[in-house]
C-alpha cells in the first residue's frame, strides 16, 4: 500500500503540472485547451463521427457539439457527409487545423523528450506499457 500511496501522489504530481504546462501553451493562442484536445484526437485519429469523438474525449455528444460549432466557426475543423453512410456526419480538420495540431504535436515531443532523455530505451518502453494498461482502464 505504500507503494500505491507514493504512486497516486506522484500521478497527481505530474498530471497537475502538466495540465499547467498545456494551459500555457494554448494560453496564446484563439484556442482553449479543450478544443485542442479535439484537435490533437482528430489529428491523431483523422476524421471522426461524432459520437466516436465524444467517447475518445469522454464527454457527451451535446458537449461535443457546442466544441465542434466553435473549432468550425474558427475554420479549424470541418463537418463532412460520411463517404458510405448518408446518415452520419464526421468531423474532420481543415488545413488551419491540421497546422494547429502539427504545432501543438511538435511541443509535445519537445516535452516528451526533455522528460525522458536520460531514459533507456528500455525504461521508455516499459513506462510506455505500463502507461497504455493504465489508461486502457480509464
Amino acid at each position: 500500500m505504500k507503494n500505491l500511496e507514493k504512486f497516486t501522489n506522484v500521478l497527481t504530481e505530474f498530471f497537475e503540472k502538466f495540465s499547467s504546462w498545456e494551459h500555457g501553451v494554448v494560453r496564446n493562442s484563439s484556442l482553449t485547451l479543450p478544443q485542442m484536445h479535439t484537435i490533437e484526437i482528430l489529428g491523431t485519429h483523422g476524421r471522426l463521427r461524432m459520437k466516436e469523438l465524444a467517447a475518445k474525449m469522454g464527454v457527451t455528444t451535446g458537449t461535443l457539439t457546442v466544441l465542434v460549432d466553435r473549432l468550425e466557426d474558427k475554420k479549424y475543423v470541418e463537418r463532412l457527409p460520411h463517404e458510405t453512410d448518408r446518415r452520419s456526419i464526421v468531423v474532420a480538420l481543415t488545413d488551419r487545423g491540421r497546422e494547429a495540431f502539427e504545432e501543438h504535436h511538435r511541443l509535445h515531443m519537445l516535452l516528451t523528450s526533455e522528460l525522458t532523455q536520460d531514459f533507456s530505451e528500455t525504461e521508455l518502453a516499459s513506462l510506455c506499457e505500463l502507461l497504455e494498461r493504465m489508461s486502457a482502464r480509464i
